[in-house]
């Protein structure tokens, strides 16, 4: 593999820097709002799983005694 000095390597990353294609403010807010209504909704369905399966093990746990 060929080795490239510092300089060279720092242009060729400034370079490919300037392809990107970066998101607008709009898009960057978009997204983040989405993120959070998941992550809620996602808690929320583990909150209701955890509690169904905690109601049902302590149901199968009365019938042993």
């Amino acid at each position: 593999m060929a080795k490239t000095n510092p300089v060279e390597f720092f242009q060729q990353v400034r370079a490919e820097a300037r392809k990107v294609t970066w998101p607008t403010r709009r898009e960057t807010l978009i997204t983040t709002a989405m993120v959070f209504v998941m992550v809620v909704l996602a808690s929320l369905f583990f909150l209701v799983a955890d509690q169904v399966l905690s109601f049902v093990i302590a149901q199968i746990l009365q019938i042993g005694r």
